[in-house]
């Protein structure tokens, strides 16, 4: 196959213009076009005023491909096409009994227990929540009649904190063996839109992830493996610096010398735990802000200019930086297009938010996190745990801030500018539920994070028009944007630095952010830990 790259077509272009294009592209005759398959679309929207364009990425097989490559040989955009098809790097001898435990059914432990499945090591599945059916019921009696179920809501049970998001499958890791195609390939699999394996920004919203889910953790179990929902982990068996088992709440041991750990940012139970058992960990920086609410309408003609609104286009969305004066850096953190800001707290007395859309991405409203970057030498020192001791102060502040309810706190943009409590709503609502409480979030965040904001917000106005308007609402508090520690690996074996056979994965180690990226790192640690099963039962035969 070939790849040719930087093709453009005006926006909203027939189907049949594509192959002419590709035809007229290479100098070839349309019949000489065996196959098109589009790697990848975007859309350049630097002219948004007069035209936008879509820019293909395409593999493609032609009759005489030696013969193209050929003339083509100065071109960077003709190229052979790249193998991105995924192959096993080892498959479970027969008479292998001990089975590999995941803890975590978030995307970074599906994929683990995924990988493990086909290559045939019938792994064990231990996640602490419950299944997306009886998860989404739980999440929503929190939104809807402030009742929390700790071990069963936006941060725990099946799909992992992922799930009641915008469902981004977009990272900007390096991934040389193409683990993000097998991922993209796997949800479409499992009934994910197919247009996520080629869009530039794929995404697959709430409602239809945990579809996906369900039916990947189907395919686990017909290859042999187990998913035990409402399993806590709450101890660690560890032996002579090498993994046992672990212990569960109801008092079970499950044996085990190879174990995943894919707690997402969340579990700080299991973090204390691990820390008292002597697992090596260091705290790591992280992110806190707020949610802001505008008009989806006000990004989209901001950013697409006259083809706002454009049905090929969707809900825009944007990405903004700003290098305060105090040495701290603010961005927008998990834009969310026409999506809504959900309560994301898993602990009782404490307030955090999140960003969520759903596939059809048309709620009225656009929101993100606008976070300020912290870290350990500078904002908490004290150990690997200082960042989740931090985090629960805030959301513990958050949570009185907003009437001790789970309503979270709230304030208009020019009031929070101006440094005085918001009394009304201007014509932007929020839509955090179960609802907000009106006050001043200056004292909400530490002074320094409050006052890089305030700088911040008139400068991403004069980038966004109207991003700084009056009655944009904040509002608080987005802590949890990363883990606040990372279970520090090896490099090579990927195993924790002083715990043979544990292995820390996904963004409750530090490894990942987001859906695509905790996801290829759960297929790298699965990889690794099959290969040493194999090399340790070599040396013992």
């Amino acid at each position: 196959m070939i790849r040719l790259t930087e093709l453009s077509l005006p926006l909203g272009h027939p189907p049949e213009a594509l192959p002419l294009a590709i035809a007229d592209r290479l100098g070839i005759d349309a019949a000489d076009l065996l196959d098109i398959t589009v790697f990848k679309r975007s859309f350049d929207a630097r002219k948004k005023n007069t035209e936008i364009t879509f820019v293909y990425i395409l593999d493609l097989t032609l009759r005489d491909e030696a013969g193209v490559l050929a003339r083509f040989a100065d071109d960077p955009h003709v190229r052979p096409a790249p193998d991105t098809s995924y192959r096993p790097v080892a498959r479970a001898p027969a008479g292998v009994t001990e089975r590999p435990l995941i803890i975590g059914f978030g995307p970074c432990g599906l994929f683990a227990a995924l990988l493990l499945a086909e290559m045939g090591f019938k792994p064990i599945v231990l996640e602490r929540g419950k299944d997306v059916r009886r998860r989404t019921k739980d999440t929503w009696a929190l939104w809807r009649r402030r009742r929390l179920t700790p071990e069963s809501n936006v941060q725990f049970g099946e799909g992992g904190a992922g799930l009641f998001s915008d469902g981004k499958l977009y990272s900007q890791i390096k991934d040389p063996k193409f683990h993000g195609r097998k991922v993209m390939e796997e949800f479409v699999k499992a009934g994910a839109p197919e247009e996520i394996l080629y869009v530039s920004k794929p995404h697959i919203g709430t409602f239809r992830l945990t579809g996906v889910v369900a039916a990947m953790r189907e395919e686990i179990r017909s290859l042999g493996g187990e998913v035990r929902f409402e399993s806590r982990v709450t101890d660690f068996l560890i032996e002579d610096g090498r993994m046992a088992g672990v212990v569960l709440q109801d008092g079970q041991t499950v044996a085990s010398r190879y174990v995943v750990l894919a707690l997402g940012h969340s579990s700080r139970d299991s973090f204390r735990r691990l820390h008292e058992r002597g697992v090596y960990m260091e705290a790591k920086p992280f992110s806190i802000g707020f949610r802001i609410e505008h008009p989806q309408s006000l990004i989209d003609v901001a950013r697409l200019g006259k083809y706002a609104g454009h049905p090929d286009l969707g809900a825009a969305d944007y990405k903004l930086v700003h290098h305060a004066g105090n040495g701290r850096a603010v961005y927008s953190f998990c834009m969310c297009p026409g999506g809504t800001v959900v309560a994301a707290t898993s602990e009782p007395g404490r307030v955090v938010t999140n960003g969520m859309s759903q596939y059809s991405r048309n709620e009225r409203n656009a929101n993100a996190g606008i976070v300020v970057g912290i870290s350990p030498e500078q904002d908490y020192p004290g150990g690997p745990l200082a960042g989740v001791e931090l985090q629960e102060r805030l959301e513990s502040l958050a949570y009185r801030l907003g009437g001790e309810d789970y309503s979270a706190p709230a304030q208009l943009l020019g009031d929070f500018l101006a440094g005085r409590p918001s009394a009304k709503f201007g014509e932007v609502l929020p839509s955090y539920k179960p609802g907000v409480k009106l006050c001043d979030l200056a004292s909400s965040l530490p002074d320094y994070a409050i006052e890089a904001i305030r700088e911040a917000l008139p400068a991403f106005g004069r980038k966004i028009r109207g991003f700084d308007r009056e009655d944009a609402v904040l509002t608080g508090v987005e802590t949890r944007t990363s883990s606040p520690l990372r279970i520090t690996r090896d490099a090579g074996t990927l195993q924790s630095l002083n715990t043979r056979g544990l292995y820390p994965a996904g963004e409750g180690a530090g490894y990942a952010g987001g859906i695509l990226s905790a996801g290829v790192d759960g297929i790298r640690v699965a990889e690794a830990l099959a290969q040493a099963m194999l090399a340790d039962r070599q040396e013992t035969r």
